[in-house]
């Protein structure tokens, strides 16, 4: 029953997968809390990237423990492919692109930008370096083989080391409430994903609700004469004096656009509406 209605709200199927430009990296940092590598795991399943890496977290089987997995809520194909190494040298191998997530200020480092600022400049700045080579537009966003970006996450304890700080290109801040900034690992991940996915081409909104079928002009025309006889029956409507109510009422429902199920309750109001005056005439 779950695995029906999962497949008739949530399509996945049916939802196309942007082709990334960059790989991306996810790098969870002495992760001290197995919920959150759960949690890490969900979000970047649900924006399309799988590749996670956790240096030296507190539980040496975190990606099998319990509290994980049901954080993880399905995302258990990111989790089987995470890898777990000692140090940041590992967890970087193949990356050129290294964003920190470092929302204490420090003296020294490299600049901070919020995500959308710092994708859109380094989109801006792999289209130039392309174009300059002469290659086509629908390639300009292309990294060669072998590169990417790596977003690093500290530990929630004591946040990101300065020395692992340093090492980044751009230090990315997410734009809080001034008098409370602090946010779970979880959900700082998703919103750096989401930023990433939609400056990579993101998806395409899918419809929850099926598209109304329009009433076509003969149902709109029924349903203004039938109304025009409910209204005549009721007394609204002197049919030696119409003016112009009937057109007026005819440009509403114009403008309205009406649906073939709406044009039904209509209709079924003015059924009524002419059987309770039929009854009062008795």
């Amino acid at each position: 029953m779950r695995a029906a209605t999962i497949g008739r709200f949530y399509p996945f199927a049916q939802i196309p997968m942007p082709t990334p430009t960059f790989r991306t990296r996810f790098v969870l940092i002495q992760t001290s809390h197995a919920g959150n590598v759960g949690a890490a795991a969900r979000a970047m399943k649900v924006m399309g990237f799988d590749d996670l890496v956790l240096v030296a977290p507190r539980w040496a089987n975190v990606l099998r423990r319990e509290e994980t997995i049901q954080r993880a809520s399905g995302a258990l194909d990111v989790l089987e492919n995470a890898r777990i190494v000692e140090t940041l040298d590992e967890a970087l191998d193949g990356m050129t692109h290294l964003c920190a997530t470092a929302m204490t200020p420090r003296d020294f480092g490299p600049p901070t930008r919020t995500p959308r600022e710092h994708f859109d400049l380094l989109l801006k700045q792999e289209r130039s370096a392309h174009e300059s080579q002469g290659l086509e537009a629908e390639k300009v966003s292309s990294l060669e083989p072998g590169q990417g970006v790596a977003f690093l996450f500290g530990s929630e304890r004591f946040g990101m080391r300065n020395e692992d700080v340093y090492r980044c290109h751009a230090a990315l801040s997410i734009p809080t409430n001034p008098k409370f900034g602090s946010l779970n690992l979880g959900a700082a991940l998703q919103v750096i994903a989401y930023d990433w996915r939609v400056a990579l081409g993101g998806y395409a909104v899918q419809a929850a609700t099926a598209p109304p079928v329009l009433a076509d002009v003969p149902q709109v025309a029924g349903m203004l004469t039938h109304l025009e006889q409910a209204l005549t029956a009721i007394g609204f409507l002197d049919p030696a004096a119409p003016k112009k109510l009937m057109p007026r009422l005819n440009a509403l429902f114009n403008r309205a656009e009406l649906t073939q199920e709406e044009i039904h309750i209509l209709r079924g109001v003015a059924k009524a509406m002419l059987e309770t005056a039929d009854k009062a005439k008795r």
